[in-house]
């Protein structure tokens, strides 16, 4: 089964979005022959999301998503997969782990029963994945990462937790007793790979399908603040699950997205873990054990003398004219943050396509240069004072790894060879290519740049200090 269609064909990914592949399509007898379903939707995408941003602006008048969120929640998807590069997913493992030492009845892998009944139950072990991520709180300090933004576009459905699929893998083990571990493969990708358009505004209702499927209209209600959308519609494919567990809201007033309290900041390391640190005080506030461990094991709401998820009578009401988060700065500043995220976008692209190629100690490398820059990046969009000696330093690092040839060119056309370069071309130098120098240029000026910055601000703390 699954030779009559390439799997890489733009039908078959462009179905695989929205979950309408055949049996016959994506039925695979072993692991290594399922496609990376995931990796290849880059290009839908960012074609999505383009076409949600143009409909968008012609449909309300403005921009539906900004700079600064938009890089932000792109930069969190970046991070949730660069565990991804060091070993496989840790579902996965712990599923054919199961499989391979305690099935209890082998299903046939060809078997269109076997495939819809495994659609039936990853979907199902999400449902309960993602309402304990809302219920418990030491998980809640993973998933909360997914409702930090207060806008409701498709680059929020990229802004996914680091730490969450390192617990969420417990909740499939019961699947791995009886279907095979190809199949869950398969529908592990689709399930997520359908939650990717429900994240937009421009498609209001679905009709039919709405008592269903999860839908746009439901899923606005789960990403929202407001008192009755809080802790409601956990479905990933199907919305039956939250309708037959008492867990379904309409959507009736308009939306407010985001948490209950905004964090407001676009730091890409603080938007992963504050909610850890959060929990560690809250925790130590406490004297008696059993409200130590409360802390962490009852719902995000949870006090001592309240119900294992709380209550709302402390809730910040909303009233419907809550402006998010957007500080001002300057066009030249975003042009300046869009390219260096664009650069280290492709150099992230490259290090997923090189990586068997490459030793672990220079992967480790790479992964800390990317968390360098969204970082960087993460403290420019948020002007901090010491952004400018940050994004100094990350410069260096990059001249340095161009130097020496870590970085390949997203457009060598674009180069502008120098004199130096120029002369390379009849040296030794036969394998630094001459983009990485015009490349450099670019980079060296961003370092002079930040040179300058740093050293205005030394001289200004000088004169404050005298």
């Amino acid at each position: 089964m699954a030779t009559a269609v390439h799997s890489g064909s733009v039908s078959t990914g462009f179905r695989a979005m929205f979950s309408l592949l055949t049996p016959n399509e994506s039925s695979f007898e072993k692991v290594e022959e399922v496609p990376q379903y995931v990796q290849q939707a880059t290009p839908f995408f960012v074609g999505l999301m383009v076409l949600e941003m143009v409909v968008g602006a012609l449909k309300k008048g403005g921009p539906v998503v900004t700079v600064s969120d938009g890089l932000t929640s792109v930069s969190a998807g970046m991070i949730s997969r660069l565990p991804m590069l060091l070993m496989r997913g840790c579902e996965l493992t712990a599923y054919i782990y199961v499989w391979d030492h305690f099935r209890l009845v082998e299903l046939r892998w060809n078997s269109a029963w076997t495939w819809w009944l495994t659609f039936l139950g990853v979907d199902l072990c999400y449902y309960w994945v993602h309402r304990f991520a809302h219920e418990v709180s030491i998980l809640w300090a993973a998933h909360q990462v997914h409702h930090s933004s207060e806008y409701y576009n498709l680059t929020t459905a990229l802004r996914q937790s680091l730490t969450q699929q390192f617990t969420s893998w417990i909740f499939y083990l019961p699947l791995a007793l009886a279907l095979p571990p190809s199949i869950f493969a398969v529908h592990l990708q689709l399930n997520l790979l359908y939650q990717f358009w429900i994240h937009t505004e421009l498609i209001t209702d679905l009709g039919p399908l709405e008592w269903i499927l999860n839908t746009p209209k439901h899923h606005r209600v789960h990403h929202g603040r407001n008192i009755y959308c809080l802790d409601k519609n956990y479905g990933g494919i199907l919305i039956i699950w939250d309708r037959l567990f008492g867990t379904f809201a309409l959507e009736t007033e308009k939306v407010i997205y985001g948490l209950v309290v905004p964090i407001n900041t676009f730091q890409i390391l603080y938007v992963q873990f504050y909610y850890y640190r959060y929990l560690w005080w809250k925790s130590n506030a406490y004297k008696k054990i059993s409200n130590k461990l409360s802390a962490f094991f009852k719902g995000p709401g949870w006090k001592p003398g309240k119900p294992r998820m709380g209550d709302h009578l402390n809730t910040p009401k909303v009233t419907g004219k809550e402006v998010p988060h957007d500080p001002s700065w300057s066009l030249p500043l975003q042009v300046y943050v869009v390219i260096h995220f664009l650069l280290v976008l492709w150099t992230y692209h490259e290090l997923f396509e090189n990586k068997m190629m490459l030793s672990q100690l220079t992967i480790l490398g790479m992964i800390s240069y990317i968390l360098l820059t969204l970082t960087s990046l993460g403290f420019i969009i948020d002007q901090r004072p010491t952004s400018a000696f940050l994004e100094m330093l990350r410069c260096v690092v990059m001249v340095t790894m161009q130097r020496h040839n870590y970085m390949t060119p997203p457009l060598p056309s674009l180069s502008v060879p120098t004199e130096e370069c120029v002369a390379a071309r009849g040296s030794a130098e036969v394998n630094r290519p001459v983009w990485s120098c015009g490349n450099s240029v670019f980079v060296s000026l961003s370092l002079l740049f930040w040179a300058l910055q740093s050293l205005l601000q030394l001289l200004s703390i000088k004169r404050k200090t005298d």
